[in-house]
């Protein structure tokens, strides 16, 4: 028996998925539904939202726009944390729904609704990360998954119900895979893209040349840092949306930032996705060699070591927990001294590191100079220190 809905809020895209919950949402419980559209950076995709929400049976569309507390609470922190997925992801998708799904609530509250809805699958990663992220901000939320409860099988399925309810939507058999786009990144997966043998076509990427057809000369640009947070360019300062706009078009044009990989699902499968992330990798590349002049040794093992459960926390949704919020607060005082910049070339897809500067620099020339160093280290200490780490290396095979 299904739960009693008086009034929902539903994450709406526009897109396939959402077009067919809204009406779904209003057939199955009866209810007003609230669309509700974050504007994370996906551009054009927001032109003429309300007049389809409304078409379709929204009784208002709230469109809000989180790009600024996106890139500089989100985005910036995981770049503080250089925080990769297994190695690779740069989180593009991860980061934005905890921002989603926490304004989702703020309207929900606002309107007194008694739910909350999204469009993730009840295969993914998405459901897990709005879901905790409700849970954690309005504890006796209902929440709907349609996903996991309508008799839709697959996308073909939903494509036949909005054309029998003449709801217009963009997916088509020619162009049947997923695709999620914000400030940070595009993803693609689902469709033509499932057979992890087939190379992803070049006509679906929308934010980067291919490395062949990319700009033939070099380009060098300057990143500026404050405590590890990016502020200018070549010396001329940017908002955080802006700067990264500014990334995005810098990379695309010189073929950064595309990954394609097969990452492992928070349910437990193996999934294959395509992104393309092109501000974010020359950042992730400038940061870090500002922080190879700035930060001890020890602190940057263990910010690493850190940044690996940051990653994960964040894939699994886990932004609202509290050992997240002690995670961030670490990630935080370890960028302290991360203030400086550094001079990077452009080229090719590649990111190229050519100098790095810093007031709080812990890089001493005199010190590690092959010259003269005046005394600045007595190379006869270095006899004492290797052999104190070899004594239980000596140990073994004394007699």
């Amino acid at each position: 028996m299904k739960e009693k809905i008086n009034k929902v809020v539903l994450a709406y895209s526009g897109g396939l998925d959402t077009s067919a919950m809204l009406l779904w949402l209003k057939e199955t419980y009866d209810c007003e539904v609230i669309c509700y559209t974050a504007d994370v950076g996906q551009g054009e995709e927001l032109d003429g939202l309300e007049e389809k929400a409304i078409a379709t049976g929204a009784s208002k569309l709230y469109v809000e726009d989180l790009r600024e507390e996106f890139v500089k609470d989100f985005v910036w922190t995981a770049v503080k944390a250089n925080a990769l997925y297994e190695g690779v992801y740069l989180l593009g998708t991860s980061l934005a729904r905890p921002v989603i799904a926490k304004r989702q609530i703020e309207i929900a509250q606002r309107e007194s609704a008694d739910a909350v809805a999204h469009g993730a699958t009840g295969k993914g990663n998405d459901q897990v990360r709005f879901e905790l992220t409700y849970y954690a901000l309005q504890p006796d939320i209902k929440v709907v998954a349609p996903w996991r409860h309508w008799d839709f099988k697959g996308r073909a399925d939903l494509m036949a119900y909005c054309e029998k309810h003449g709801i217009p939507v963009t997916a088509s058999a020619e162009k049947p895979y997923s695709m999620d786009r914000n400030l940070m990144h595009i993803s693609y997966e689902g469709g033509i893209l499932e057979d992890p043998w087939t190379a992803p076509p070049e006509g679906i990427f929308l934010l980067t040349k291919s490395p062949e057809n990319a700009a033939d000369k070099p380009q060098e640009i300057t990143i500026s840092f404050e405590k590890g947070e990016p502020t200018a360019i070549d010396g001329e300062k940017y908002s955080p949306v802006d700067l990264l706009s500014k990334l995005n078009h810098l990379g695309g044009e010189h073929g950064i930032g595309r990954v394609d990989l097969v990452e492992n699902r928070f349910v437990g499968m193996k999934s294959r996705g395509v992104y393309e992330t092109p501000g974010v990798t020359i950042l992730m590349a400038a940061h870090r060699a500002l922080e190879s002049i700035t930060m001890d040794r020890e602190v940057m093992r263990l910010r690493d070591a850190l940044g690996t459960k940051f990653a994960e926390s964040v894939y699994y949704g886990f932004w609202f927990a509290p050992e997240f919020e002690i995670l961030r607060s670490m990630i935080d005082q370890t960028q302290e001294a991360v203030t400086g910049d550094v001079r990077l070339k452009i080229y090719k897809g590649n990111v190229i590191i050519n100098g790095r500067k810093s007031p709080n620099s812990l890089y001493r020339e005199r010190v590690v100079t092959f010259e003269d160093d005046a005394g600045a280290y007595d190379q006869h200490d270095a006899e004492g220190f290797i052999k104190l780490q070899a004594l239980r290396l000596r140990l073994r095979n004394l007699d």
